[in-house]
This record gives C-alpha cells, sequence and structure tokens, in this order.
C-alpha cells in the first residue's frame, strides 16, 4: 500500500492491520451487500475490525483524490476523530489507507472498530410497532439536536447510517457511520437544521414526533419547525422518485 496512517491508540497492532488490508480480497467476512464499497470484518486479537474498501473512483476523481481532495477514506478517519472529540458516537477510528498509482488514486480503506448494535433508523421507519418506538425517537432527535449545536451538518444522515444501541432504562446510544461527507459550521442555522432531517422518512407522524422533540429543545414553535422540516422532506422525496423515474426511462430495454 502507498500509504497507512495508525491511530495511536492501535500502533502496536501496525504489523496485523496491514495484514488485513492486504488480505482483503482473500479473507475476512463479508458485511452487508458489498454492491457499492465492499465492506469485511477481520478479527484484531480480542477485537472485531471492520474495514471498508471504497470503490475505486473514476478518472477525474482518480486525479482529485491524489493532489487536489482528500479521498473518501482519509474523510472518513478524520471526521471520526472529530466526532469523538465532540462527544458524539462513532465506532473507534483505527486506520486509514490509500493505494496511488501515476494517475491517481486507485484503491482506499477506512478501519475502525465493528459495532454490534440493536437497531438503525430505519427499522424505526419501516416497523411503526418496534417496541419504545417514540421514545428511541425522540431521544434520537435529542441526539440529532446535539450534533447541530456542535456545528455538525452530517450529510448523509439517512436510515442506515445511524447504529442504535440501547442502554439502561430505555436509554440509547446513537452511533455515526458512512462519514465521509460532513460540514461543521460555528452556527447552523433553522433552515440548515430542518433541511437534515430530509432523507431520514416520509412518515408524517415520525416528523411531527421529531419536530415536537426538536422545537422543545429549540424554543422553536411546533407548527414552524414541523412546517419546514416537512417541506425539505418532501422536497427531497419529490426529487428522488424524479430520479428513480428518469433512471427507469434510460433503462428501460433492461
Amino acid at each position: 500500500m502507498s500509504s497507512i496512517i495508525i491511530h495511536k491508540n492501535f500502533i502496536s497492532k501496525e504489523k496485523e492491520i496491514k495484514k488485513s488490508i492486504s488480505d482483503f480480497n482473500s479473507n475476512g467476512v463479508l458485511f452487508g451487500d458489498g454492491n457499492r464499497n465492499k465492506i469485511k470484518l477481520f478479527d484484531l486479537e480480542e477485537k472485531t475490525i471492520n474495514i471498508k474498501s471504497f470503490k475505486i473512483p473514476h478518472v477525474i476523481n482518480q486525479i482529485a483524490y491524489k493532489y487536489f481532495r482528500k479521498s473518501k477514506a482519509r474523510r472518513s478517519y478524520e471526521f471520526a476523530n472529530r466526532l469523538l472529540e465532540n462527544g458524539i458516537g462513532t465506532p473507534q477510528p483505527i486506520a486509514y489507507a490509500e493505494n496511488f498509482k501515476f494517475s491517481g488514486l486507485e484503491n482506499s480503506y477506512y478501519i475502525s472498530e465493528h459495532l454490534e448494535a440493536e437497531l438503525t433508523f430505519r427499522e424505526l421507519v419501516l416497523d411503526p410497532d418496534y417496541p419504545d418506538h417514540e421514545n428511541i425517537l425522540r431521544q434520537f432527535t435529542q441526539f440529532t439536536f446535539d450534533l447541530h449545536e456542535k456545528g455538525i451538518e452530517f450529510l448523509d444522515h439517512s436510515p442506515g447510517n445511524t447504529l442504535i444501541k440501547k442502554g439502561l432504562q430505555n436509554q440509547y446510544e446513537f452511533f455515526l457511520v458512512d462519514l465521509n461527507r460532513m460540514n461543521f459550521h460555528d452556527i447552523m442555522d433553522f433552515d440548515a437544521r430542518m433541511k437534515n432531517f430530509h432523507r431520514l422518512t416520509p412518515k408524517i407522524e415520525m416528523l411531527a414526533v421529531m419536530s415536537e422533540e426538536y422545537a422543545r429543545l429549540y424554543n422553536k414553535d411546533y407548527e414552524e419547525v414541523f412546517s419546514k422540516m416537512c417541506f425539505y422532506t418532501n422536497d427531497f422525496q419529490m426529487k428522488f422518485h424524479r430520479k428513480i423515474a428518469r433512471k427507469k426511462k434510460l433503462l428501460f430495454w433492461r
């Protein structure tokens, strides 16, 4: 590999981490469907680690990631550390590695501890009768409010990217994954906060609960929060379905 950066807490495991990356194609347990980026699980002594291999970028991005922009793997690692510094949950970052060829970036990997969780936000969308549904949804809204208060705009705030672990007395912990797209602000304004909910769910009853909780935390009128959250959600849904319809027209022969 061209380069690897390892977290200070895992320097002693450098040899094993490098071997897992080198063996990525032949070993490890596939996690997820691997349609876009591929994730595999490896043992690192008593821990299970999660290695995400990013899809080889197209030619223009290969050049961009070599000379002008940070790779997705590097951003994932740096953003994970920044989240933890801000008290935001995410699996412990371990390392990132990049393989460069003459023309630009070829392969890149983000390595973190593997976190087992009871559910993701997606289960709340798919199953309205999920146990303790409203309480989890309100605590998730509190978690998102904390992100916003700290100026963190998680651009991939979507149903599969928040892992949820149940603690004691119906308290829950939330952990962000798929971290390569984030903005950091001094202050997030109201519209940016509301837009950050737009990919999570089209269900009005869930938007109502999140709006009520967010309005309470933000000291804002519920109707104003609900109206704005619904506006951005509906806008996203319309664009999403138009995009799907265009794809179907373009690929009608398949």
